[in-house]
């Protein structure tokens, strides 16, 4: 069987490093090819830093993302833009489509990732629900706690205002992401393990299967060290989830830095490839979760 170049649906990049945290500063578009030549990455999906200062500490414009795609095309398929729904006139009411039908006209594939720290139903957030919906781009989103030293919009566990928000807009595409998404793939969860990368077995009752049962319009991201541990904890689980859903997953990486070529996320590559060559998922399965469906997303399929 030969293995498949993946399109990764979630990459950060900047065009030089700037401003460095703790970790390190950004990834340049150059670093970020020598990873994915390594793991058997044809291309990304750039997300754009910034719009969000509870997760920020560089950023890269809506322009700048712009212009890395077009500069980058070996290496970047596309963008998505990054709005903040404070953004214009402070006020709930704004029409952020006028944004986002510009954005849109310059190549703009989807919004996100959405890390505003404010629940899922607060006002400016469902703002940004109804306009990205009237707007027909899909939104990537990180789940994150309230009350500091975290990001992400805002949820209990069992995910009680994804829900809503699922039945609220039935035809804006929700792509799912972070810890507190994909530990909810298996039951019997605890606030602790939500916060972190469940070990062992998926356990029935994952929140995460039964909404997407449910609601065709919600997604997974499996970027990042959380999509990549909820499929590879439980190899077996993991075949029958990447079936069952196969066309509503999408590989990613999420890769930040470049110390990111060493870090455990980016075994999801190979794993995938393996359980193909083990004929443990089907080729049409590990072919739409490995690119057809990111290319499907962006119109190139």
């Amino acid at each position: 069987m030969q293995k498949l170049k993946k399109i990764d649906i979630h990459v950060h990049s900047m065009p030089e490093r700037f401003l460095l945290n703790p970790d390190g500063g950004y990834a340049t578009p150059e670093e970020i090819r020598k990873i994915y030549d390594q793991f058997g990455i044809e291309a990304g999906v750039l997300l754009p830093e910034g719009a969000h200062p509870e997760y920020s500490y560089d950023t890269v414009s809506q322009r700048e993302a712009c212009a890395m795609v077009r500069q980058h095309p070996e290496t970047f398929v596309g963008w998505f833009c990054n709005i903040n729904p404070l953004m214009g006139q402070n006020a709930v009411d704004t029409d952020l489509s006028y944004y986002l039908e510009q954005f849109k006209a310059k190549g703009a594939k989807g919004i996100g990732e959405v890390t505003m720290n404010r629940p899922f139903d607060d006002p400016f957030v469902m703002n940004l629900f109804t306009h990205a919906d009237n707007s027909r781009l899909p939104l990537t989103f990180h789940i994150g706690a309230p009350g500091g030293h975290d990001y992400g919009l805002i949820d209990e566990i069992g995910l009680p205002r994804l829900e809503k928000v699922l039945q609220q807009f039935p035809r804006l595409q929700f792509l799912g992401h972070s810890q507190k998404f994909w530990a909810e793939i298996g039951g019997g969860l605890t606030e602790q393990e939500r916060d972190g990368y469940p070990e062992g077995r998926v356990l029935p009752g994952g929140r995460v299967p039964e909404l997407m049962r449910r609601y065709p319009n919600l997604c997974g991201d499996l970027s990042a060290g959380s999509g990549c541990n909820a499929l590879m904890r439980d190899p077996e689980f993991a075949a029958e989830f990447l079936e069952e859903f196969q066309d509503r997953l999408y590989f990613g990486t999420d890769i930040c830095n470049p110390t990111n070529i060493d870090d455990p996320m980016m075994r999801l590559s190979g794993f995938l490839d393996q359980l193909a060559e083990e004929g443990k998922i089907s080729y049409a399965a590990y072919e739409k979760v490995s690119r057809k469906n990111a290319l499907s997303l962006l119109g190139k399929a």
